[in-house]
C-alpha cells in the first residue's frame, strides 16, 4: 500500500508540472502573438506615414510642375501676334528668317506692353497705315510720328513690299543713309508699293485681319492723314 501510494503521488505530480508547463507554452504564445501584432501595427503605422508623406511630397512636385508650366505659359513667345485695335483683330507673322534684329525688338516691345494706347498715326488710303508712335497716347497731334524708344534697327532690307506686308518705318536717306528703321514705328502695306522695295526692311505680313486694315485706311483723316477718330492699338500679344 505504501508504494502504490507513492507511485500514485508521483503521477499526480508529473501532471500538474505537465501542466503548468503547457499554460507557460500558452502565455508564451499569446505574448509572441500579441509581440507580433504590435510590430504589425508599428509597421502599418510606418508605412502610412511614408506613405502620407510620398502624397504630401507628390503634391508639391506636382504644383512645383505646375506653376512651371504657367511660367512657360506666361513667357511663351512666338512669330506669329495679335494685334488688337478699336476697330478689330489684326494677325502678324514675323518674318525671323530675314529680319531677326527686327522681329527681335519687335517681340521685345510686345512684352513690354509698348504698343498698348499707340495709334495708327498715319493712313493713306491705297499705301499704308503706320502706327507704333509713343507720342500717339497723348492728346497733342503735332508731333505724332517723331517719337520712338530712343534707338533704330540696323536695315535688313530682303523682303518685297506686298500687300499685307509690315515694315519698319525710318527717317529719310538724307539723314540716315544706312536707313536703319524706327525703334517702334510700323506700318502695314495696303496697295501698290514696290516702288519701297530695296529701301525699306520688310519684317511681317498679315495672315488675318486683313479687312480691319483696309477698314483703318479709310476712316477720316486730318491734313496730316492722322486719323480724326483715334485708331487705338490696344493690345499686342504672342499666339
Amino acid at each position: 500500500m505504501k508504494k502504490s501510494g507513492i507511485s500514485i503521488l508521483v503521477i499526480m505530480f508529473f501532471t500538474v508540472s505537465m501542466f503548468v508547463s503547457s499554460c507557460g507554452e500558452k502565455k508564451t504564445e499569446t505574448t509572441d502573438l500579441k509581440k507580433q501584432d504590435n510590430t504589425t501595427q508599428q509597421t502599418q503605422t510606418q508605412t502610412t506615414q511614408t506613405t502620407n508623406k510620398t502624397n504630401k511630397t507628390d503634391s508639391m512636385d506636382n504644383k512645383k510642375d505646375s506653376v512651371k508650366t504657367d511660367e512657360k505659359k506666361d513667357s511663351k513667345e512666338s512669330n506669329t501676334v495679335l494685334m488688337k485695335t478699336s476697330m478689330g483683330d489684326i494677325e502678324i507673322e514675323l518674318n525671323e528668317k530675314d529680319a531677326p534684329k527686327h522681329t527681335e525688338n519687335f517681340k521685345k516691345l510686345v512684352k513690354s506692353g509698348f504698343y498698348e494706347g499707340t495709334t495708327f498715326h498715319r493712313v493713306i488710303q491705297g499705301f499704308m497705315i503706320q502706327g507704333g508712335d509713343p507720342n500717339s497716347k497723348d492728346s497733342d497731334r503735332s508731333n505724332d510720328g517723331q517719337g520712338g524708344p530712343g534707338y533704330t534697327i540696323p536695315a535688313e532690307i530682303k523682303a518685297k513690299h506686298e500687300k499685307g506686308s509690315v515694315a519698319g518705318a525710318r527717317m529719310g536717306d538724307q539723314v540716315n543713309p544706312k536707313r536703319e528703321s524706327s525703334g517702334s514705328q510700323f506700318y502695314i502695306v495696303t496697295g501698290e508699293a514696290s516702288h519701297l522695295d530695296g529701301q525699306y526692311t520688310v519684317f511681317g505680313k498679315v495672315t488675318k485681319g486683313m479687312d480691319i486694315v483696309l477698314k483703318i485706311e479709310k476712316v477720316k483723316k486730318d491734313g496730316n492723314d492722322n486719323p480724326i477718330e483715334k485708331v487705338v492699338i490696344e493690345k499686342v500679344s504672342f499666339k
